[in-house]
């Protein structure tokens, strides 16, 4: 059998947010939250590296088809959070919903690539979401056989 491998590609855009939980009081979220709670939002530049492992094709040596791997990054995270609010454009980010975190933040983007890889054997293993040069959050998950 051919082994298994794998291959990472990294996607930049450019997003505001704000930490909240509309059931707390303002206090509470900037006790909690700190700068990250102020209520007109703050930016960052994200790196995003998504990881795909599996096996590798033998007509064609990839893991993944790069072109179709591409298509799936702008859709599921350049065209969904490039040059947005996380909180207002994101239906999923919205007040009471998830609150857009990196660790969050990562877990979506891993579950919104891995569906549309559904139907190749390629399975996504990591995704690390940067904010900036100083932070960053590592999401990896059990590779599957």
């Amino acid at each position: 059998p051919m082994p298994r491998t794998s291959l990472t590609r990294r996607v930049l855009f450019a997003a505001a947010h704000r930490y909240r939980r509309p059931d707390w009081s303002d206090a509470e979220n900037a006790e909690v939250f700190g700068a990250c709670a102020h209520p007109h939002y703050h930016g960052h530049s994200y790196t995003c590296d998504v990881t795909v492992a599996g096996p590798v094709d033998e007509e064609t040596g990839f893991v993944v088809d790069l072109g179709f791997l591409d298509q799936v990054l702008q859709r599921e995270v350049r065209q969904r959070f490039d040059h947005r609010n996380i909180n207002l454009d994101v239906p999923e980010f919205a007040d009471g919903r998830l609150i857009p975190t990196g660790e969050n933040l990562a877990r979506f983007i891993a579950e919104r690539v891995q569906a549309a890889l559904a139907h190749t054997s390629a399975r996504v293993i990591r995704v690390h979401l940067a904010e900036d040069v100083t932070q960053g959050v590592f999401l990896a998950l059990a590779r599957q056989a």
